[in-house]
């Protein structure tokens, strides 16, 4: 068999992405050179790798044999990455991080006084759903992962590091943006938008709203949070995110407002996880000591002020 480094990314791409044009997009190819990349791949194995239904495509068995070899591989390159960099020091390195969709908004104000203090490092970030976490979390895909949720049945090292409210929102002339102490019974008739299944911040709205015996009326699901404040402010319905997503002047008189209701906000903590078994590069320890200083910095701020 011949095949290059490069259609094994193209093809662990379309894998992961279940489709052609969503992974072209990501690789930043045309469609017809990444399906040229996994038709030279799949003459060089001479089986199917890959199978189309509708839109969506499958992995076939030898195309779960290859994915999984080249996930494997992917791991010792990793480590090799890893050990190379603990023999130099933090001098230079990679760290990998994976982070919920909403962490993107906040993520920079961490990485940046990393990297000005260790400026040989690199920084690979992939940005996602929880699902989509979870699963890389999973695969052992990365160094470290910046949830609020973190799955309870994965042995996790888990280190909590800033507050994550959850807060309902409004447009800023919904008749409830000028109520105090709204009851949560009074919400539940509204129209709401809310981030798609699987997201960090529809699972912790709904466990929380059956712990308050309360459903809401979903009526849109959008995977985007700047799409939802777009919808919210049309006046298309409420919202929950979290208040980091909001842009900054929301909840000041504008064109969205945070609703003051019963039992919200809702508290939760963004937390940096890693599989507890996982042996850590010394950049991954770096990190994990910034964001502990960071913390200690903040507490130490207010216990100041």
């Amino acid at each position: 068999m011949h095949f290059t480094l490069r259609q094994l990314q193209v093809f662990a791409t379309v894998a992961q992405c279940g489709n052609f044009t969503r992974a072209a997009e990501e690789l930043c190819l045309s469609q017809p050179a990444v399906s040229q990349q996994i038709r030279q791949l799949t003459d060089s194995v001479g089986l199917p790798l890959l199978e189309q239904v509708g839109r969506k495509v499958y992995l076939t068995e030898a195309g779960k044999l290859l994915n999984a070899r080249w996930q494997a591989m992917q791991r010792e390159w990793r480590q090799f990455e890893d050990e190379v960099s603990e023999l130099k020091g933090l001098q230079s390195g990679v760290l990998r991080l994976a982070v919920v969709s909403t962490v993107k908004h906040f993520v920079p104000r961490l990485l940046t006084p990393f990297c000005a203090r260790y400026p040989g490092i690199d920084i690979k970030l992939v940005v996602g759903n929880r699902d989509t976490v979870v699963e890389r979390i999973q695969q052992n895909l990365d160094d470290l992962y910046i949830m609020s949720n973190p799955p309870a049945d994965l042995d996790l090292a888990v280190q909590g590091f800033l507050d994550n409210p959850l807060v309902i929102i409004g447009a800023g002339s919904h008749p409830l943006a000028k109520r105090r102490k709204v009851p949560l019974a009074g919400i539940a008739d509204e129209r709401f938008i809310l981030r798609e299944p699987g997201s960090g911040t529809r699972v912790a709205i709904e466990q929380h709203l059956a712990r308050q015996g309360v459903k809401l009326n979903v009526r849109m699901e959008f995977g985007s949070n700047v799409a939802i404040q777009q919808a919210v402010a049309a006046g298309l319905g409420l919202s929950i995110l979290s208040q980091f997503s909001l842009h900054q002047n929301a909840g000041r008189g504008d064109d969205i407002a945070i609703l003051d209701v019963e039992s919200f906000p809702i508290h939760s903590t963004w937390q940096v996880v890693h599989l507890r078994q996982k042996h850590l590069s010394g950049v991954a320890k770096a990190f994990l000591e910034h964001i502990g200083d960071q913390v200690h910095a903040k507490a130490l701020g207010k216990a100041q002020g």
